[in-house]
Order: structure tokens, then sequence, then C-alpha cells
């Protein structure tokens, strides 16, 4: 499911930075997570956001995942910046022309 909806945010949004986190085993038991719809987190950086509210950026990405909110998604935490508004704070790889963050954590 996860890169079904890289894949849709990719295509609408060309962002320069994307993580997405599945949290869905943190709802288990929970009414949406029983009808299959997953849980998960996105932070997305695109120069596309520039100019936009809150509101808006959110709704850019509602309406770039469209359908998989009727079925496959059943909550979606947005955060959702400019590129100078971005402060990265995990090391990433380069995947084709985008940033996406890997879940390892930095050790000191």
């Amino acid at each position: 499911m996860k890169t079904l909806i890289q894949e849709k945010l990719t295509t609408a949004l060309t962002p320069t930075y994307l993580d997405i986190v599945d949290d869905s085993h943190k709802h288990a038991g929970h009414a949406g997570a029983q009808s299959g719809g997953g849980h998960f987190v996105v932070t997305i950086v695109s120069p596309e956001f520039t100019g936009k509210s809150l509101i808006e950026r959110h709704r850019m990405v509602y309406a770039a995942v469209g359908e998989l909110m009727q079925t496959a998604i059943h909550g979606l935490s947005i955060k959702a910046q400019t590129p100078d508004e971005f402060k990265p704070s995990t090391v990433g790889i380069k995947h084709q022309n985008h940033q996406i963050k890997t879940n390892k954590k930095i050790k000191a």
C-alpha cells in the first residue's frame, strides 16, 4: 500500500522529499482497521505547496491519493512543507529525483 500511495503522491506533487510510515499496527482492533483501512503518516515536501495554506496543502494530498481514502486508507496524518520550510532530521537515500527517508535513526 505504501508503494501505491508513494506513486500517487509522486505523480501529482513531484515531491523533493517523501516519507510514508504505516502505523496500522498501532490501531489494531480499531473499527477502521477491522474494515481493512490502514493508518499512515506522510511527510511530503514539494514546491507545489509554495504560497498555499495548510488546508490547501492537505487538500492537495487528499486529492492525490483520491479513491484510496475510500478504500485502503482509514487514517492519514499529513505534514506538508515547501523545500524552504523543510529541515531534514534523519539520513535519507536518493531514489530517482526524490529524497526518500529511510526509517533508520542515526546512532551517535
